[in-house]
């Protein structure tokens, strides 16, 4: 009966990572492109570092989950979209919306509940938006944007467009109802979307293999036909590649794939979380062995690129995040009268 299992088990895990479907074949990273990789991810590093310190100082209130540590997911897969394609995600949106090529200082300002925040001060971490860059939110209900996802990627079809819709979500909202609502009309109806799962292992504060019967998290869609796929979160070339394979399919008229990607958050599930779950131990060997910006940063290096370079970069990454800071920090607050605008009765 083990073995039988077992059989079962290596033969989904055939069909989550290819399902049959020949792949385009992908083109390695330029060093162009590595080094646009490496200062995109190395700015949502900075900028949530900074957010975390405008958080201890009170400048920002509420929910505030930062993405330090899972980059490379976003920075990978937004490398593969083009214009017209489509974004939504949960409420560890940061990343996101800078990814989308959102103006930083609009994000702090949105933070900090400034009036030239992205959502007018209204929104704050967890629901930003910019539809003009294709980003669709910043969800706060665990699992509520896959749906949404679906129905911006069935919005696609019925228009007639190609475009593909990445719809993010992570570990914890695997085992929500409405996910696998959304996983069955995907694939019944042929929807272009991604379903990205940004895996950091442990949801909340509940580690994956405690919470989830399953772990192999890329088969969840299998019994409904869909295509799934493992990928090193923290590679970020790893991510481009899995990425354009996955848009590619969707694009063509082929359904929904699922990614599930294998990343790390170096902060708690928020800033109130002291992340007593796990040890310090293993927040700094991931750090030291497997973080992606170090990744980039060594291949730059072993091809050529000095290391006053990339000091530079980092350099002018830090001007342009503390500049984000300031300006949010000397924004006015939203007017009293904003209360009452933008409220649906």
């Amino acid at each position: 009966m083990a073995s039988e299992k077992s059989s079962r088990a290596s033969s989904g895990a055939k069909r989550a990572s290819g399902n049959g479907h020949k792949h385009p074949a992908i083109e390695p990273m330029t060093r162009s492109e590595r080094l646009d990789a490496y200062r995109r991810m190395l700015f949502i590093r900075r900028f949530e570092e900074k957010a975390g310190q405008l958080y201890g100082m009170g400048h920002i209130g509420g929910f505030c989950h930062l993405y330090i540590g899972q980059e490379a997911v976003v920075i990978g897969m937004q490398m593969v979209l083009r214009r017209g394609d489509q974004v939504i995600t949960a409420y560890r949106d940061h990343g996101h919306t800078l990814a989308v090529g959102m103006d930083a200082k609009s994000v702090m300002a949105e933070l900090t509940g400034r009036r030239h925040g992205c959502s007018r001060g209204k929104g704050g971490s967890m629901h930003m938006f910019a539809p003009d860059k294709g980003f669709y939110g910043g969800h706060g209900i665990v699992g509520a944007c896959v749906p949404l996802g679906a129905g911006l990627a069935f919005a696609n079809k019925y228009r007639g467009n190609d475009n593909v819709c990445l719809t993010y979500f992570g570990d914890g909202a695997v085992n929500q109802g409405q996910v696998y609502e959304a996983f069955n009309m995907a694939e019944l109806w042929k929807l272009p979307t991604v379903f990205v799962i940004e895996n950091n292992k442990y949801a909340m504060g509940t580690s994956v293999e405690r919470s989830s019967s399953t772990t192999n998290l890329a088969q969840r869609g299998l019994s409904f036909g869909i295509p799934g796929e493992h990928v090193d979160g923290m590679d970020v070339e790893a991510v481009r590649t899995a990425g354009a394979r996955a848009v590619a399919h969707a694009r063509s008229g082929k359904g929904p794939v699922i990614l599930e990607m294998m990343t790390y958050r170096y902060r708690g599930h928020s800033m109130s979380d002291p992340a007593k779950y796990r040890t310090r131990e293993e927040v700094q060997q991931m750090r030291e062995t497997q973080d992606a910006i170090e990744r980039v940063r060594k291949l730059l290096m072993d091809d050529g690129v000095a290391e006053e370079e990339l000091k530079a970069i980092d350099r002018q990454v830090r001007e342009e995040v503390n500049a984000a800071a300031e300006f949010a920090l000397a924004d006015p607050e939203p007017d009293p009268s904003e209360l009452t605008t933008d409220v649906m009765i």
